[in-house]
């Protein structure tokens, strides 16, 4: 399945605009008859780092595998905090759809796929397609109707629970050095980006199924190294419990020996990495 079976285009698009400000999308497109699955992707970087270049590593073979890629960048600190890229992410999502045959694209065949900060966004947009805030942004007259739903979604070593993240980072760094440096890249983002606890606990995937909030829950796959420091294990462990004990559909890989960064370090994880995405994909999508 990870052979190249096509060659792409690359191009960035418009989708959205704030005042002067576009927010632009890297669209990979395979050519061929088509007309493709669509996966639309989000970055990382503790919510305020990164765009829509960061995870061209694996956007790139994934749409060489036959699935169109629109990599987001959407609106992050300084500019603004949380809600307003779950705004931008639902609004990309229903404007993919409402435009897909611009893109040789199917409207009816579509994941969110993140890596980090991005998968949380993924899986609470995924989880969350008609929030009332989320999907506050209209399309423009004439447009189709569609909504944000999606029929799977790309969990790339999530932070899962923002909330316990913080908490986690907060506690390494209080107990006074050394710590893992991951902590100092982390918590300004948390900071600068849920500005409060209550929030942290609101826009919350784990704690949404704990809750007993009625979310749409897709088909998952959570990809993480077995040694990541930044995505602390036990929140994992509680979202994949959480999620299969609500009725949903979650598989589990597992990379052992790997850290956090590993898709940038370790050929041979980044290359199963990949595999198991293109593999899932196209088993959900078709």
């Amino acid at each position: 399945m990870t052979a190249s079976k096509y060659e792409i285009d690359v191009e960035d698009v418009e989708y959205l605009r704030h005042g002067d400000k576009p927010l632009l999308a890297r669209v990979f497109k395979p050519r061929g008859q088509g007309p493709f699955p669509l996966v639309v992707q989000l970055h990382g970087g503790a919510w305020f780092r990164g765009d829509r270049t960061s995870d061209t590593v694996m956007n790139e073979p994934l749409a060489k595998s036959g699935v169109v890629v629109a990599a987001l960048d959407f609106r992050q600190p300084p500019e603004a905090g949380y809600p307003a890229s779950m705004l931008d992410i639902n609004y990309a999502v229903r404007w993919f759809k409402a435009n897909a045959k611009r893109f040789n694209a199917r409207a009816d065949r579509v994941a969110l796929k993140g890596s980090s900060s991005g998968a949380h966004q993924a899986m609470l947009a995924a989880m969350r397609p008609e929030d009332g805030r989320y999907a506050s942004i209209k399309l423009p007259a004439g447009s189709p109707a569609v909504d944000a739903r999606v029929q799977a979604v790309v969990l790339c070593w999530p932070v899962i629970d923002p909330l316990g993240r913080y908490q986690y980072a907060k506690k390494l760094k209080e107990g006074g050095k050394p710590y893992p440096d991951v902590v100092d890249r982390v918590l300004p983002g948390h900071d600068q980006y849920w500005v409060t606890e209550a929030n942290m606990t609101e826009g919350n995937p784990v704690m949404a199924l704990e809750r007993g909030e009625r979310v749409e829950m897709p088909p998952a796959i959570y990809i993480q190294g077995d040694k990541d420091q930044a995505h602390p294990r036990p929140q994992l462990d509680r979202f994949v419990t959480a999620y299969r004990k609500a009725g949903g559909q979650l598989d589990l890989e597992l990379l052992e020996g790997e850290a956090e960064g590993f898709i940038n370090k370790s050929p041979k994880a980044a290359a199963r990495t990949i595999e198991r995405i293109i593999e899932f994909v196209h088993k959900q999508l078709g």
